[in-house]
């Protein structure tokens, strides 16, 4: 993709103040566009956007709160001008059996997984159907479209925003608004921190953040909507799985190890973002 094309863009991202968020921003400012980085930890905001420099500012955003949302756009506009794009990253991965789960929990990962996506994507939406332009971008998981043990909740949340995604394409065609869903594989970031990952899912699932980044520079560059794996191993994988019977599915992905991946944490290596996840 020729970055060229995003240069000079005005771009806000949610959970950009570290891991995939804070990847997507480097991406972005090195390729000419402005970025605003708004996160939860607001200290982790200004600090990303001081070391990045070129022009990135930071602002405190908690995506449960729509007025707090929509003055995140605000204010990311009155510092970079109208917004092109909006990446909605933000979100948690909480890893356990589900009935062990707390309710606390579980209403954390509606409100931050898909109420954020859905109140982000629905204020700048607004504001580029006016304009007649503009791109959403919504990082998923493979894991919304090939379900984990022990990961129930991240998976409903997940499959929730692939079908959110599914259907603004339709709702949106020929508007000059796009919107992209990006369904990385298990990418190495604290979010899978104490995760064991076999030779297989090596190959088939794992990424690093800044081919993420990557993915999300080549979608809002083709000018294009669209649904993006990453790696590209992980479309074929998730595609072979989609045309099988349930139990078939189930086997091959637990002989593959994916399955192992969410049973197999080292909850203890998790501690500090499991603190995380439960807001503490």
């Amino acid at each position: 993709m020729a970055h060229s094309s995003l240069n000079g863009l005005s771009v806000a991202i949610t959970g950009g103040g570290r891991g995939i968020g804070r990847e997507i921003a480097a991406a972005f400012l090195g390729a000419g566009a402005r970025v605003a980085i708004g996160d939860i930890d607001v200290d982790a905001a200004l600090a990303t956007a001081a070391e990045l420099g070129n022009g990135a500012t930071g602002f405190p955003l908690d995506v449960t709160d729509p007025t707090g949302f929509a003055a995140f756009l605000d204010g990311a506009e009155a510092a970079l001008g109208p917004l092109d794009v909006l990446v909605n990253n933000a979100g948690i991965m909480p890893i356990g059996p589900f009935l062990a789960e707390s309710d606390a929990v579980t209403d954390r990962v509606v409100d931050i997984d898909v109420r954020g996506v859905l109140t982000g994507t629905k204020l700048a939406g607004q504001r580029f159907h006016a304009r007649g332009s503009g791109h959403v971008v919504n990082i998923a998981s493979i894991m919304g479209t090939l379900a984990s043990p022990n990961a129930a909740s991240y998976c409903a949340a997940k499959y929730a925003v692939v079908g959110f995604g599914q259907a603004l394409r339709q709702e949106w065609r020929g508007s000059g608004v796009h919107i992209t869903t990006i369904c990385p594989g298990f990418v190495r970031t604290e979010l899978i921190a104490g995760m064991k990952a076999n030779k297989a899912m090596e190959k088939l699932a794992m990424v690093d953040p800044d081919a993420v980044a990557a993915a999300v520079l080549t979608a809002v560059g083709s000018g294009r909507s669209g649904q993006v794996f990453v790696p590209k191993t992980a479309a074929a994988f998730a595609a072979a799985s989609s045309t099988l019977p349930g139990d078939i599915r189930d086997t091959l992905f637990r002989l593959a190890g994916g399955a192992s991946v969410t049973e197999t944490m080292d909850l203890e290596a998790r501690a500090a973002y499991q603190k995380r996840v439960e807001g503490k």
